[in-house]
């Protein structure tokens, strides 16, 4: 993608888009740079919808299915499983490729995710009335519970059914951690859940629960292919992790893996849980950790190994927002699909960057400080030197309005009971560094959203945040910084300008983890 960013100008959003109406060409329209960047974050959830990625990965050709640059006997003999928060979409668009191949079918999907596509009328997303696919809502709050429990033993029971010669399509996108709940006995769900809490309240990275969840699931780290043998497994993927690891996305349930105990004590130790674990985990743990030096959970039978395919991920969602960048005459710099780590460093990036690009055009350039400072700041929030240098170089030499894209998942540590989430956090640290900044950062602009259309327990998907932020909740009588101790980003932005920053697509069928744009405008 081509790069080459800018210098600030000092007279607010709108002078983004005259200077492009000017310079590049481009149609005047009555829009803010906010909402260029609502419309990028638009395009970005569009290009990994489930039927677009799902139609062009999976194809029937005479008596066979294409999946991924290979093919497999078709001859209705396919049954299809899924589980995650886009999977009722994947589900609709293969059932429409495989037809009558397809015996039956059992998918987990969130709670409520039927009666809300319908309301928007995403009706492309729904099973037709006479599908032969078994819809099953649980995880209310993206939390494991007893109707996702018992949709994976629904699943677990069609996969233990199969026999050679069968295929099975397993269908997996973000959320299915939460779908696909199978304790490994005598965990109990309760238990299990409470363990989660506690790590994700920690603050411990999606890779870290994965581990911890692996080693005490009966599917999850390739155990739902352990019970479909000797069936063939294909598993279809719209992945959320960083990555794009097959190993960590939903738990790898169709990944062949060793038991990995060891791995999720020191997850425990290094947050501090291990001592106060219940004596069913202890159980689990210990019973794991003496099988550890054996052949393993996958045996040494000749079953077919599964086939899993990538479909769909963050860099496919920031690769077509670029693309529309270009078209509205900014350049596109895309920084990073890996951004992670704790959200006040995350933020403090983007604010280093903002402020570089500013001094950059300024007499002098950059203060010595900047360059150096990003580098320290990269390997915390999962950005690599190279990237970060050659981000850089474009933003010191272009003129023209620049378009930085990113994407990841940041973490939050919980210490407050407020109602918020990751992206309206970051949004919200991200406009207050803005404003804070010793250089005059005016015409900035920066969104965060998550492409499942969710953002926690919050009805909005992320916001939109520039250098005024701070100055506009001041005069409503709004104090940020209080609401950031409480994790209580969401109630700030409903209150704020009548919650006009808030991004709420609603639900969007999709799941690649959170999109960040980060608008620049042109040297005046």
């Amino acid at each position: 993608m081509a790069l080459s960013p800018l210098c600030l100008s000092r007279s607010g959003p709108l002078s983004l888009l005259r200077s492009l109406s000017r310079s590049q060409g481009v149609p005047a329209r009555a829009m803010s740079a906010a909402q260029w960047a609502r419309e990028l974050f638009g395009v970005a959830v569009k290009a990994v919808q489930p039927d677009s990625v799902l139609s062009s990965s999976l194809t029937l050709q005479g008596g066979r299915l294409l999946v991924g640059g290979q093919s497999f006997a078709i001859d209705h003999n396919l049954y299809l499983v899924g589980f995650g928060k886009a999977v009722l979409g994947m589900a609709a668009a293969a059932e429409r490729v495989v037809g009558g191949h397809l015996v039956r079918g059992v998918v987990s999907v969130p709670h409520g995710i039927q009666d809300a596509l319908r309301r928007e009328g995403r009706g492309e997303m729904l099973l037709s009335a006479d599908s032969r696919v078994r819809v099953m809502e649980g995880a209310m709050h993206n939390l494991p519970d007893s109707a996702a429990q018992q949709a994976a033993q629904d699943i677990q029971k069609l996969a233990s059914g199969l026999g050679e010669g069968d295929l099975l399509l397993a269908l997996v996108s973000g959320g299915g951690s939460a779908l696909l709940p199978a304790p490994t006995p005598p965990v109990s769900l309760q238990e299990k859940l409470t363990l989660t809490r506690a790590l994700a309240a920690q603050g411990a990275t999606i890779q870290e629960l994965n581990t911890v969840r692996t080693a005490l699931s009966e599917l999850k780290g390739g155990g739902l292919a352990r019970c479909a043998r000797p069936a063939q497994v294909v598993g279809l993927i719209l992945s959320d992790v960083i990555g794009d690891p097959v190993d960590l996305i939903a738990s790898g349930p169709t990944v062949p893996s060793l038991p990995r105990p060891r791995d999720a004590r020191a997850v425990l130790q290094r947050y501090g849980l291990e001592a106060s674990l219940p004596p069913s985990v202890q159980d689990v743990l210990s019973r794991l950790e003496g099988q550890e030096d054996s052949e393993g959970r996958d045996g040494t039978d000749r079953a077919p190994q599964p086939h899993n395919v990538v479909i769909g991920s963050n860099t496919l969602a920031l690769q077509a927002a670029g693309r529309r960048a270009q078209e509205l005459g900014l350049c596109p710099v895309l920084l990073s699909p890996g951004v992670c780590g704790d959200v006040g460093a995350v933020a403090r990036l983007y604010a280093l960057l903002a402020a570089f690009a500013c001094a950059a055009r300024s007499p002098g350039g950059p203060p010595a400080h900047l360059t150096p400072a990003l580098l320290e700041l990269g390997p915390q929030v999962g950005v690599e030197a190279w990237d970060l240098m050659r981000t850089l170089q474009v933003l010191e030499q272009s003129r023209g309005a620049v378009c930085l894209l990113a994407g990841g998942e940041p973490t939050v540590q919980l210490r407050g009971g407020g109602r918020g989430g990751r992206n309206q956090e970051l949004a919200l640290r991200v406009g207050l560094a803005l404003g804070r900044e010793e250089l005059p950062l005016q015409g900035v602009v920066f969104l965060s959203g998550g492409t499942d259309g969710q953002d926690g327990p919050t009805e909005a998907a992320g916001a939109v945040a520039d250098t005024a932020l701070e100055q506009e909740a001041r005069e409503q009588g709004l104090d940020p910084d209080t609401s950031l101790r409480e994790n209580d980003s969401f109630s700030f932005f409903q209150r704020l300008s009548a919650g006009r920053r808030l991004l709420c697509p609603g639900l969007t069928g999709t799941n690649v983890m959170d999109v960040h744009l980060l608008l620049l405008p042109p040297q005046p």
